[in-house]
């Protein structure tokens, strides 16, 4: 694939009262995520590390700083011409001011309500092995052209 793309991004998952932040994706034009909801984050900036992004798109994205952070898996996400390595955090350490996004609406959904919202069908996955509380996890999920999952594969490490 000559004009494949390699991203590196991170996933926050903030929690409080027993909800997770999301962001329901409908401002930014060109999304592939258009229409879906998901957890705040974005593209790595150079000379980042993984916690370094993911406390900068949070703050970016929702106004809020976020504190502790738990490190909980890597999402390989294959959908058309692009490869993401999605970082995966949560957090219910974080202070602010929540503000308006410019790329969606941000919404408290409780946790188990989250999965019947419209989200990719491989967040199904890494839902589950967080609520199952699996210590750090790689999850590889294979999109075909329509975004239908057709593939994944999952590891759990100790």
């Amino acid at each position: 694939m000559s004009n494949s793309r390699i991203i590196n991004s991170t996933l926050v998952h903030l929690i409080r009262d027993n909800k997770y932040l999301m962001l329901h994706r409908v401002k930014k034009e060109g999304d592939y995520n258009k229409d879906k909801w998901i957890g705040v984050g974005g593209k790595f900036e150079p000379r980042e590390s993984p916690e370094d992004c993911a406390r900068r798109e949070t703050l970016e994205e929702t106004g809020l700083s976020v504190g502790k952070m738990t490190y909980r898996g890597i999402v390989t996400f294959i959908y058309q011409n692009i490869t993401e390595y999605m970082h995966l955090f949560t957090s219910d350490d974080f202070s602010g001011k929540m503000k308006e996004c410019d790329e969606g609406e941000l919404e408290w959904v409780d946790i188990d309500k989250v999965c019947d919202l419209p989200i990719w069908e491989g967040d199904k996955i890494f839902f589950k092995l967080m609520e199952d509380g699996a210590p750090f996890f790689s999850v590889k999920l294979v999109y075909d052209d329509d975004g239908n999952l057709i593939n994944h594969e999952e590891y759990v490490y100790d």
